[in-house]
């Protein structure tokens, strides 16, 4: 494709707004064969201005994901290449009008887009390409653009530090689930020898005793909060459905079976009072999902995948859910729900892991990811709204999948089953 102005992609007129002829003329390629499209892209490439060849050049070496997961969504490469330009352009022609860190000027440039260049954002939409999956990948754009424009380097951020592992005790035979109802409160659960249901909090001040309350489980459990007081938990039992039992600040109900065939231990989300989302693996391997809106219990809802672990989810505000397995490729897969559909799943690639993850969320743009590894560790990567940072190792000996929960700020605890079954600990401050 030919450049048509010195601004490709923008209107003459004004530099604020896209030029119709260049999406006509643009489209008009989309439906030749995969030589052809990889030559006219490389053409339109060779023609842009230096600055968009530089920055491009940076997206397709550091997140060439994008490509993945926008052509997950049938939105053709030569599209998305337009799309990314047309990104770049419109940053280059108005960094300069708002001044900040890069991460205000990221922050405020995104919000400018939807007023002035809302045709980037609407294309995608008309994809079916749900609105979190651009909020990640937009405004990742947007700060390597501007990183690129100033020569600034994106250097690893401090890390808070993480404590020692300590020893709570017990005897468990599974994974545990931890969950958190308020400020400086953790519950954890695990199976017994027996299989019953085996609880163990802290107060703020100090680690209870071990409480058994019973049940018939043949999974680990998961475990959730969604108020003041309030845990729900979950196990898969002798006859492979979903059982449940519930703390309502008093006392423990009796367990209630739930239904449905899972291959899994469940995993439970909250993103408002009285709302649960529970997940699980079908026999087929696939996700299936099951809710409670605060009245009654869905029916089960297959979510698709090929999952390889039982799966993680967590939610980080009203309406949202991101959920986690490991796929058949050994690596970290997730599914996001953005208040009105489900994402395609996504391989968020970085290598294998030994087990299915856990999750957990500091912030609205932030989400915490444990896994054990291949030397028996502890694995960490985290996603702070723009792109996953690599894995690594916060060392241990553990032999289960770890449980996650953050009750504060940056504060995240998580616990495991270590070799000699005991429940082992680890937290930041």
């Amino acid at each position: 494709m030919e450049k048509l102005y010195e601004r490709p992609m923008l209107c003459p007129l004004d530099l604020n707004y896209l030029c119709p002829l260049s999406i006509q003329r643009l489209q008009s390629q989309i439906g030749k064969d995969s030589e052809t499209d990889s030559l006219g892209k490389k053409a339109l490439i060779s023609q842009l201005p230096h600055d968009i060849n530089q920055i491009m050049a940076v997206i397709n070496r550091d997140v060439p994901e994008y490509y993945e997961w926008l052509q997950g969504y049938k939105v053709p490469r030569n599209i998305i290449d337009w799309l990314f330009i047309s990104l770049i352009t419109y940053v280059l022609n108005n960094a300069a009008n708002y001044t900040g860190t890069i991460k205000q000027k990221t922050d405020r440039l995104f919000e400018g887009l939807h007023q002035e260049a809302a045709l980037l954002l609407n294309t995608l939409k008309g994809y079916n390409v749900p609105d979190n999956l651009i909020d990640i990948i937009f405004p990742d754009l947007i700060e390597i653009s501007l990183r690129e424009m100033s020569g600034a380097s994106q250097g690893p951020a401090p890390r808070p530090a993480w404590s020692d592992w300590e020893d709570l005790g017990g005897h468990l035979t599974s994974a545990p689930a931890v969950a958190s109802w308020g400020t400086n409160r953790l519950d954890v659960f695990g199976k017994s020898q027996d299989g019953s249901l085996l609880h163990k909090w802290w107060d703020g001040m100090e680690w209870s005793e071990w409480e058994d309350l019973g049940g018939d489980l043949t999974s680990a459990p998961g475990a959730v909060s969604w108020g003041p007081d309030r845990i729900d938990v979950f196990a898969v039992g002798q006859n492979q459905a979903l059982w449940h039992v519930w703390w309502n600040g008093s006392n423990w109900s009796e367990w209630e079976d739930l239904g449905g065939i899972l291959i899994s231990a469940p995993a439970a989300a909250s993103w408002g009072q009285n709302r649960i989302d529970v997940f699980g693996s079908s026999p087929n391997l696939s996700l299936w999902h099951k809710w409670w809106d605060g009245s009654q219990w869905s029916q089960w809802e297959d979510l698709g995948g090929t999952l390889s672990s039982a799966p993680a989810a967590v939610s980080r505000g009203p309406n949202q859910i991101d959920v986690f397995a490991r796929g058949q490729n050994g690596s970290l897969w997730y599914k996001g729900w953005d208040g009105s559909r489900w994402s395609v799943w996504i391989d968020t690639g970085d290598g294998s892991i030994n087990s299915g993850p856990t999750a957990a969320s500091t912030g609205t743009y932030r989400l915490e990811l444990f896994a054990l590894g291949d030397q028996n560790q502890l694995l960490f990567r985290t996603w702070h709204g723009r792109r996953w940072s690599n894995w690594h190792s916060l060392g241990g000996k553990i032999i289960s999948e770890p449980a996650a929960v953050s009750w504060g700020d940056m504060r995240i605890d998580v616990f495991a089953q270590g070799p000699d079954n005991h429940l082992w600990h680890i937290w930041r401050e």
